[in-house]
């Protein structure tokens, strides 16, 4: 059982989209929070992950918070939460915002954008993948600012970098499905960095990731993921991880500060006000679906969780996002 497979699984992507930069030094470019654009790369798109790969060339990225992370030729930087920075090669008479610009890329034109003074040349593929908020609360938590990889130390970080240049540098062609494999190349990019994130954590690291790689909690977590409206018990749950309630109890605290039961709980209720907002599904069959027994425990669950009643969690999100579709 894989407890980051399952919970990518149970997290919807919503969409993908590459484009490419060629920027001669000196030049600077700014990038703003992500959260606003997001509904603009594809409906229930609610958080964006952007990426910048270096195909040619070097670059610094700055944060807000003072910290640079310069990379080179065959780094991925990758920035989980979306956070706002400026990307440079030398002093730039003038840092170019993508304000004006980032609305169209993420619609889908992908003609290159080219800035600069005319010297040396860095060449990207940039890019934004989106996903529900939920993955905030599961793969996505306790992510640092930024995070880099390089896709040039083995086979397939090379097989990765070499599918995503082909498909951005096909983009007159207008081959048919490119679109998919664009999304999936995202996705496949992200899962990779965080597969490599996983790997490099001390041992000491607590958080959802260092949960998932634990062979005890990652086994409950994904037990819980692959079947959340199961009448779990801390016996069975147990019996999933091949432990005993109490060890893995403590290792629940140690990582994540929270029960076993806790966590299922944040867990059916996530699933819940997905389905409340995707569906036609009346409450009680989403009580039902997520592992309630009763109606009324499932409303006082939801409440105490967002505040508000699930009738009226719909309503809020259908005067935001439209009717929900049929699909599940």
């Amino acid at each position: 059982m894989d407890a980051l497979s399952e919970a990518l699984n149970s997290v919807r992507m919503t969409g993908a989209i590459f484009y490419h930069a060629v920027c001669t030094s000196p030049w600077g470019v700014a990038m703003p929070p992500l959260r606003e654009y997001a509904h603009l790369l594809a409906p229930g798109t609610e958080r964006l992950v952007s990426y910048h790969l270096i195909t040619d060339g070097d670059a610094i990225a700055r944060f807000g918070d003072g910290q640079e992370v310069p990379f080179t030729a065959g780094d991925v930087l990758i920035v989980p939460h979306g956070d706002p920075h400026v990307v440079s090669n030398g002093r730039a008479p003038k840092i170019v915002s993508t304000d004006g610009t980032l609305d169209r890329f993420l619609l889908g034109d992908l003609s290159t954008l080219q800035i600069g003074g005319g010297g040396e040349a860095t060449r990207f593929v940039c890019g934004f993948f989106g996903c529900e908020r939920h993955a905030d609360r599961l793969f996505l938590s306790g992510l640092p600012m930024v995070m880099k990889i390089n896709l040039r130390d083995d086979v397939a970080g090379q097989w990765l970098e070499n599918s995503i240049r082909h498909l951005v540098t096909e983009a007159g062609g207008g081959r048919p499905g490119r679109s998919v494999l664009l999304s999936k190349m995202a996705e496949a990019l992200f899962i990779e960095a965080l597969r490599r994130y996983m790997e490099r954590l001390p041992a000491e690291q607590t958080g959802w990731l260092a949960a998932a790689r634990d062979e005890i909690v990652g086994a409950a977590i994904a037990a819980m993921h692959r079947a959340p409206g199961r009448q779990w018990t801390l016996d069975n749950l147990a019996e999933e991880a091949a432990t005993s309630r109490s060890v893995m109890t403590e290792r629940f605290a140690r990582f994540l500060g929270e029960s076993p039961l806790t966590y299922l709980a944040m867990w059916r209720m996530q699933l819940a006000a997905r389905r409340l907002q995707t569906s036609r599904d009346t409450v009680l069959q989403v009580a039902l679906e997520v592992g309630y027994e009763s109606e009324a425990g499932f409303i006082r669950a939801f409440k105490r969780e967002f505040g508000l009643p699930p009738a009226k969690y719909r309503r809020a999100g259908l005067a935001k996002n439209g009717s929900p579709n049929r699909s599940t």
